[in-house]
């Protein structure tokens, strides 16, 4: 389908060195990161985002990285809780756009938004969710977070007093908790401060082999490039993860390798004890009803980071969710746990040998950053979503 070229085209007519380079030293991203490393802001002072969405992992969770076979869902602050959802990688999720409506070949299609169901529109919507939800870092409510911040038992307590008054002009000390306006000001601002850091080079490296291998600063092994071919063709992978980069005006716009839209992959129930027991989960058809079983197609950019894959963390390996998608309906499979709009357009029944399996994988390594420390000078960014 390729629908992310409509959108690709049109951001990047307009696409500049974006900054989030020249944001990375500003106050409101400093107090960004040190909220979003704060375990204070949780129900049991043991939870911050990073918990679940860490640099070693990618910014997704590390201890579902390191065993994917048994822990496919986070603990919550209250450790005896956990949601239904793996939790989805934040790198490069400052470029999705906000949720709404593209049109692709005449056809009008879900897109953007974060949360695998799109539910909130920017990094700083998503960033108001997790401290208040009881499966995350449970906290009461807005007042209490806000207290917890301006805590002078909290180790930031200093650094929150300077930041806050020189991002926002809040003053914490005389901030009135009983005050519901003050306290949403302040906890929108928090949660933009939060939203600033995920914009900073940190969760937005491109400094893969394969970005280099874009810019012509690094060539793609035998075994690597067969993997690429494959992806861009038999195996239709770049359909809904284009892997073409753009260029303008000279340089280069790397790709995000997703289209932002929404597919039911006809991923089976997990039977995981984490979360056996829980209701089917409808994605986007909780919220649209046409939509049901769907999730919002990810990026692959760090992919062999974050394992497990899927919404449900089904799948251990890329090994793993390489052969379901190209085997996917051959009744090897348990069936799907939503059947509606099951997508066998662009996976399954591909005929993949085990080797090219095996390429496919390869070429989807490539795509970790850190292969080089700074990215390609010859770049430029596409357009980074606006946090309001």
């Amino acid at each position: 389908m390729n629908k992310i070229r409509l959108m690709l085209t049109f951001l990047c007519l307009f696409a500049t060195v974006f900054a989030a380079t020249a944001m990375a030293g500003t106050a409101e991203s400093q107090l960004g990161q040190l909220l979003y490393f704060d375990t204070y802001l949780s129900l049991q002072q043991n939870q911050s985002c990073a918990s679940c969405h860490h640099q070693k992992a990618a910014f997704a969770d590390p201890l579902n990285a390191q065993d994917p076979w048994n822990n496919v869902v986070s603990l919550g602050s209250d450790t005896t809780l956990n949601g239904g959802r793996n939790a989805p990688t934040a790198s490069y999720a400052a470029f999705i756009p906000t949720f709404g409506l593209i049109e692709d070949e005449g056809e009008k299609l879900y897109a953007g938004g974060q949360f695998w169901d799109g539910r909130a529109n920017t990094l700083k919507d998503q960033a108001k969710g997790p401290f208040l939800n009881p499966v995350e870092m449970a906290m009461k409510d807005e007042a209490a977070v806000i207290a917890a911040i301006a805590d002078p038992r909290n180790k930031n307590y200093k650094s929150y007093l300077k930041l806050f008054s020189s991002a926002y002009g809040i003053d914490l000390q005389t901030l009135n908790l009983a005050d519901d306006v003050q306290v949403m000001n302040a906890y929108d601002k928090m949660a933009q401060a939060i939203a600033a850091f995920e914009q900073t080079n940190r969760f937005t490296e491109f400094t893969s082999k394969y970005d280099y291998y874009l810019a012509g600063k690094a060539k793609l092994n035998a075994q690597e490039q067969n993997g690429l071919a494959l992806f861009e063709g038999k195996a239709l992978c770049s359909e809904c993860h284009p892997s073409a980069a753009e260029v303008v005006r000279g340089s280069i716009v790397p790709p995000l390798f997703t289209d932002f839209t929404y597919d039911n992959l006809g991923i089976p129930k997990s039977e995981n004890p984490m979360i056996a027991g829980l209701a089917i989960d409808y994605g986007l058809g909780e919220r649209f009803i046409t939509e049901k079983g769907k999730f919002r197609v990810s990026t692959l950019r760090n992919i062999a980071f974050t394992p497990p894959y899927g919404h449900n963390g089904f799948f251990a390996t890329l090994a793993d969710i390489v052969h379901f998608y190209n085997t996917a309906g051959d009744g090897s499979w348990p069936a799907p746990e939503v059947t509606d709009n099951v997508n066998r357009d662009e996976l399954g029944n591909l005929g993949l040998t085990p080797q090219e399996e095996a390429d496919l994988v390869a070429f989807l390594m490539t795509l970790s950053d850190g292969y080089k420390k700074e990215r390609p000078t010859t770049f430029v960014l596409p357009p980074i979503t606006p946090l309001q």
